[in-house]
């Protein structure tokens, strides 16, 4: 089980930005250069987080990227939601009627996965960016 690299890129990119305590515009280009993120990679991701209300852009020669709420706001699970992930310890589609792998039962270690699945999950829902930038 692995975390998508555009999930991770997302939380450090938004990481840095809560890292700033005024609320001034942060371009792209410097979160790029200071998370050693590519910036075309940032682009897609930032489009994404706009779409989906976790950041807003400003226009003009001073502008850039804010959060469109406070980082004690955001929950990590609202990041991967809004780049369509979500961390999945299952191989299987869990709300069907087939079993894993194709076969006509769950396999035998399912239940073990689905819970750490949950408690995952659970912790991504619990915590919030500010936690990340408090550390």
């Amino acid at each position: 089980m692995r975390l998508n690299t555009k999930s991770r890129y997302a939380v450090m990119a938004l990481a840095d930005m809560a890292s700033f305590k005024e609320n001034k515009p942060i371009s792209l280009r410097d979160i790029s250069l200071r998370q050693s993120i590519s910036l075309q990679y940032l682009e897609q991701i930032f489009l994404k987080l706009k779409k989906n209300n976790i950041v807003k852009s400003i226009r003009g020669s001073s502008g850039g990227y804010v959060l469109s709420k406070n980082a004690s706001n955001i929950k990590l699970s609202e990041i991967f939601l809004a780049l369509d992930e979500k961390v999945k310890t299952v191989g299987c589609d869990k709300t069907s009627k087939k079993g894993c792998n194709g076969r006509s039962a769950k396999c035998i270690t399912h239940n073990l996965w689905d819970e750490l699945d949950i408690h995952i999950n659970a912790f991504f829902d619990n915590k919030k960016l500010e936690d990340l930038i408090r550390n």
